[in-house]
């Protein structure tokens, strides 16, 4: 079924499903996803096409796009008050991108830095559609007239280029066929760090499995990874101010907040002046105990891979409804039609 628009809006957001689903995908995205469901009609995708903008074994990518679905429904994304579905079964998304890439500037997508970043010193080898992906995500959240987007700080850039694409496009065929899309940044565990680097993203493409937590991770390895995480020799402040030049104890910090929804000056209270391995043995408590349902449920999903399948299935065929007459739209628009 599809819901009538909710007075909040419309939401939209979407992961890849790259395999090691963590503790940041749930802190940054996947848990506010499931608290937005009351106040917003929401859309949520398992962006397969963006996936494969990096090579993807295809005999893994199907496994993958279920275990973010499982991951999404795991967290408590709810297929029946939320369209969940995977991005290439809805060719909106591709059809709209083509349109986008006709819409935006190459001196937009330069100004990116997600794309230097991921490309790094092999520029020149990096896929097109790597450099391009952020007219495709824009496309994403334009084809049903999303009104806001959750996301990190990392990803504002491309929401603002999603707004500039809106603009033009209005503006170029005289229409206000696009709304001003508005981010919703969410509070702390927005961005979770490294468990072995606090300057860098917690991520799913690190090689090393000890700079994450996965959503899969028994108890045992996840208070192995907590007890080998870095930290520093100094005991914890009293406030988060104090903070500022530790940024692997920012992170354990701020994890332990995101994960009690504390903010961090009432857990720096709360410890102040013990050391980590303290603090350790509490946050591994902590984790131990929020990501354990979580687990468990991601685990039983996945045993039933025709009933991922099924809700994928239903989700696409809603939002194909959707997306089709707002297409139209746009094609009107552009002359096609």
């Amino acid at each position: 079924m599809t819901t009538a628009l909710k007075s909040a809006g419309r939401v939209f957001s979407g992961a890849q499903p790259s395999g090691n689903m963590h503790l940041g995908n749930y802190l940054g995205a996947f848990r506010n996803w499931a608290r937005l469901q009351d106040e917003y009609e929401s859309i949520y995708c398992v962006v397969d096409m963006h996936a494969i903008t990096v090579w993807q074994n295809p005999a893994e990518l199907q496994n993958q796009i279920r275990e973010a679905a499982a991951a999404y429904m795991a967290s408590g994304v709810d297929p029946s008050r939320s369209i969940l579905y995977n991005q290439s079964k809805v060719a909106g998304h591709a059809e709209l991108a083509w349109i986008f890439n006709c819409v935006a500037r190459l001196g937009w997508l330069n100004r990116m830095t997600q794309f230097k970043d991921k490309a790094g010193k092999n520029r020149e080898k990096a896929s097109v559609g790597l450099y391009i992906y952020p007219n495709l995500m824009a496309a994403d959240i334009l084809l049903y007239k999303a009104t806001h987007v959750p996301v990190g700080a990392d990803q504002k850039q491309h929401l603002e280029l999603t707004r500039d694409i809106a603009q033009k496009f209005n503006n170029d065929y005289g229409t206000d066929l696009f709304p001003m899309t508005e981010p919703l940044i969410m509070g702390e565990g927005a961005r979770v760090m490294s468990l072995r680097d606090g300057s860098k993203k917690m991520s799913k493409s690190e090689p090393s499995d000890m700079t994450r937590i996965n959503l899969n991770d028994d108890a045992d390895t996840l208070a192995n990874k907590i007890r080998k995480a870095r930290t520093d020799a100094e005991p914890l402040p009293g406030n988060s101010g104090a903070l500022e030049s530790r940024p692997e104890a920012t992170n354990l910090v701020g994890i332990y907040a995101a994960l009690m929804d504390q903010d961090r000056d009432s857990v720096c209270a709360e410890f102040e002046g013990r050391g980590f391995g303290d603090f350790k043995k509490a946050l591994t408590e902590v984790v131990v105990t929020k990501l354990a349902p979580i687990t468990g449920e991601m685990a039983r999903l996945q045993k039933d891979p025709a009933y991922i399948d099924s809700v994928l299935k239903d989700g696409a065929e809603r939002a194909s409804a959707l997306a089709e007459p707002i297409l139209a739209e746009i094609k009107r628009a552009v002359g096609y039609i």
